[in-house]
């Protein structure tokens, strides 16, 4: 790991199934002060061939928009980076291939993370983020395009438990979604695929729950910081009760990203239901758990907090 000390400017990049996105970040008086962020719809998990690999055209534009990303955190300042890819790229017979290119054109290591690492990276982003004391246990629960993870530790200790499934809200979108909006039946079918992946997770003893990710991210806007039963079916009512464009006119979302809420609020709806209690919004995640370890741990209690 590379090391760094306050005021040290880092970034980390998130290379996942739906998004690639990047966060420029420093610390200041205890705090994670952004300094850029941007994303791209590069729409990886859609890319793979009969036999799964990612086709050489979408590697070609993630690499292009990776670069990109790279050149503008060095003209904002950073100093270290952390490039990091997930579920689509992971699970690539390619995957390898994949990341040799991306490193090659970004001028940095791109690193294919397991499952747990993962899952660690988004549980202390999302812990550190959170703006208050917490005690107990908290789950981190974090929908992907590609796959599910939910993470379980505690704020002082860090995860002790990171299960993952291969389902993701782009996943679902892309075998199930094809109306605008989505179907009653279009809905009904996701809600029984979700039912099969998810029948035989159990995971108790969870004194807090915080849901990281695109669709969590966005859904904010659309029902507000906490995910529960009522909230979560309100937004399953708007995003399947008009077009993509209205709802992304509305809540000034991106359309890509509209497409895939439906499937995305679905998992994070069973998710809840799984834990017995509401998800809370996150302010941070992945990226913010890259640049607290490039810190090398001079975040202090309490919890630091994002600002813009």
């Amino acid at each position: 790991m590379i090391g760094s000390g306050p005021g040290m400017i880092c970034a980390a990049i998130d290379i996942g199934s739906n998004t690639t996105r990047i966060l420029v970040a420093e610390l200041q008086e205890g705090q994670l002060m952004k300094v850029m962020e941007q994303r791209a719809y590069t729409r990886i998990g859609t890319a793979r061939g009969r036999k799964g690999k990612i086709s050489k055209e979408k590697i070609e534009e993630v690499a292009e928009v990776v670069a990109t990303q790279v050149k503008l955190a060095r003209e904002v300042g950073a100093e270290t980076f952390r490039a990091v890819a997930t579920a689509a790229i992971r699970e690539a017979p390619n995957s390898r291939k994949v990341a040799e290119v991306l490193s090659e054109r970004a001028g940095i290591p791109v690193e294919v993370i397991s499952e747990e690492e993962e899952g660690r990276l988004a549980f202390l982003g999302a812990t550190k983020a959170l703006g208050h004391p917490t005690e107990g246990r908290v789950a981190v629960v974090d929908v992907g395009g590609g796959s599910t993870e939910i993470s379980v530790g505690t704020v002082a200790d860090g995860v002790d438990e990171v299960s993952s499934w291969p389902v993701g809200s782009g996943t679902l979108a892309e075998e199930f979604i094809a109306s605008d909006p989505p179907s009653a039946s279009e809905i009904r079918k996701v809600r029984d695929r979700i039912d099969d992946d998810f029948e035989a997770v159990g995971v108790e003893g969870v004194d807090q729950a915080v849901a990281v990710g695109g669709s969590a991210t966005s859904l904010r806007r659309m029902v507000g910081a906490v995910l529960e039963y009522e909230t979560l079916e309100r937004g399953i009512r708007i995003l399947s009760g008009d077009p993509v464009a209205e709802v992304a006119r509305q809540f000034e979302l991106d359309p890509v990203r509209v497409r895939l809420l439906p499937t995305g609020i679905l998992i994070l709806e069973k998710v809840s239901e799984l834990l017995g209690i509401p998800l809370q919004i996150g302010k941070g995640g992945i990226r913010e758990g890259i640049i607290l370890d490039l810190l090398n741990g001079s975040v202090e209690e309490p919890e630091p907090l994002l600002s813009s």
